[in-house]
């Protein structure tokens, strides 16, 4: 049996399955096995991934389920003591399965063992930012708060603590890990379930591991629907950890509109809607001036250069205020 199972979900990603694929296959820890979710795809990913002449990959075909339900069949399937997931659009680094391989075998009370990411552009080339996380305690307020994994490419997992979090399909005679009712926030959805009601710590490699690629037209690219999701996911959290959403659900909802308010300046708009949810996240969580005061303010700021002054201008200022960076990245968790 191989040691690691890596999922890759596959819908419509046909320009990049190759590279994600070409990334594991150069993996320097070899004991792995790659299985790929076809989810309905209609274009030439499956094709490409076929067409891939190496024992190891398996490619297993389904109707559209969606990243979750891709996620879940990828993970029935997989017979590996360690399961890696990785985005169709993303990319591991050569030493990604070594390093979390030592981690978790050096750690056993950890569950999920995670990176930093580099985060790339649509033809691949380094945006100049890494991905990592603010702080080094991981408990299940973190994970809440402010989701230090950062992007489902980046954590590798034990089966025992996916194990730990598997439910019933509700309307089929199937297991799932991840909650299929979400197309957004169900990473951080599966990952704060296991910090809050599983034993499993999170451990973090301080190594950009995984590329994490940031285009146009994601799923997280419509900040008002992904807020809409991100409160039901509140609400899901307060059914199964109540205490857990009492004492920090407002803190959690601040920072994700600070998390949103930056994609929105990142892209450019010159509305005011990031600033109304700068606004909105400093009443709900005032002390986030104290947390974190320069990535707190100068999200202010740029929000309001974008709402009150000229592209041109308001282009200037976010390069003062949110450093020399690509427009569509500010990302960092």
């Amino acid at each position: 049996m191989p040691h690691v199972s890596v999922v890759i979900p596959l819908y419509q990603t046909e320009r990049y399955i190759g590279e994600a694929i070409a990334s594991v296959l150069a993996q320097t820890f070899a004991d792995f096995e790659l299985i790929v979710i076809d989810d309905g795809s209609r274009d030439q990913g499956p094709h490409i991934a076929r067409a891939v002449a190496d024992p190891r990959v398996r490619v297993v075909t389904q109707a559209n389920r969606g990243l979750a339900g891709a996620r879940n069949s990828g993970i029935r399937a997989a017979r590996g003591d360690l399961v890696a997931l990785l985005d169709a659009d993303d990319r591991f680094a050569p030493a990604k399965l070594a390093r979390h391989v030592v981690h978790l075998a050096e750690n056993p009370g950890i569950g999920v063992s995670f990176s930093a990411s580099r985060l790339i552009d649509g033809d691949g080339a380094p945006l100049g930012l890494v991905q990592s996380p603010q702080r080094s305690r991981y408990g299940a307020a973190d994970i809440f708060c402010r989701n230090p994994v950062g992007n489902g490419s980046a954590p590798v997992i034990r089966r025992a603590t996916l194990d730990a979090i598997a439910f019933p399909h509700p309307s089929e005679p199937i297991t799932c890990w991840f909650d299929e009712s979400f197309r957004q926030s169900e990473d951080i959805e599966c990952w704060t379930r296991i910090a809050a009601t599983t034993a499993w710590r999170f451990g973090y490699v301080d190594a950009p591991l995984t590329e994490y690629r940031i285009t146009r037209g994601g799923l997280s690219a419509d900040t008002a629907a992904q807020l809409a999701t991100w409160r039901r996911f509140r609400a899901k959290v307060a059914a199964y950890a109540p205490a857990l959403e009492r004492a920090h659900g407002n803190r959690a909802e601040a920072y994700q509109l600070r998390y949103l308010a930056r994609r929105i300046v990142h892209g450019g708009t010159g509305d005011a809607a990031a600033l109304g949810m700068m606004l909105r996240a400093l009443r709900l969580a005032p002390g986030m001036l104290f947390e974190e005061p320069t990535r707190t303010l100068s999200t202010i700021a740029a929000a309001l250069a974008r709402a009150l002054l000229p592209e041109a201008a308001s282009d200037r200022l976010l390069a003062l205020a949110l450093g020399q960076a690509s427009r569509h990245a500010g990302l960092k968790v």
